[in-house]
C-alpha cells in the first residue's frame, strides 16, 4: 500500500458582480476539457490562501480581486492525487476578466448554475452558491 497519494491544495475565486458569478469553460488542452470552473490555482509555498488567489486571478484573468469570506472547502480524488478545493467569494477591484487560458467565460446567475457542465470539484460551491442570497 505504502504509496502517499499527493495532495494538491487549491483556491478558487468565486467572483461575483451584480449578482452574476463569474465561470470559466476549461480549454480543450486541458483535463476536464469542456467543463465549467471558477478560476484559481495551486497554493504555492508560503503563500496563503488569499495571496495565491489573488496571484493566479491577475495571472490567468489579468484582472485584480479583492477576497472576501471563505464559502467551501470539498475535496475530490482525481487518478493523480487528492485536490482539497477552497473557495472563496471575491469581487472585481480593477478592470474585468479576460481569457487567457480558457474557452469562453460567462457571468452566470445562481439560479442557472447547474445547467452547465461543472468540473467535478467544483460541484460543491455550485451547490452553496445557488443556495445563497447576494
Amino acid at each position: 500500500h505504502g504509496e502517499r497519494m499527493i495532495q494538491i491544495e487549491v483556491v478558487a475565486a468565486l467572483i461575483v458582480r451584480r449578482g452574476r458569478f463569474f465561470a470559466a469553460q476549461r480549454g480543450h488542452e486541458k483535463s476536464h476539457a469542456g467543463q465549467w470552473e471558477f478560476p484559481g490555482g495551486k497554493i504555492e509555498a508560503g503563500e496563503t490562501p488569499q495571496q495565491a488567489l489573488r496571484r493566479e486571478i491577475e495571472e490567468e484573468l489579468l484582472c485584480e480581486i479583492n477576497v472576501d469570506v471563505e464559502v467551501c472547502t470539498s475535496d475530490y480524488l482525481y487518478n493523480f492525487g487528492r485536490v482539497e478545493l477552497t473557495t472563496f467569494l471575491c469581487h472585481l477591484i480593477e478592470g474585468s476578466p479576460k481569457l487567457t487560458e480558457h474557452a469562453r467565460m460567462v457571468w452566470v446567475e445562481p439560479a442557472d448554475m447547474p445547467q452547465l457542465n461543472w468540473a467535478p470539484v467544483d460541484h460543491d460551491a455550485v451547490e452553496h452558491i445557488s443556495k445563497m442570497t447576494i
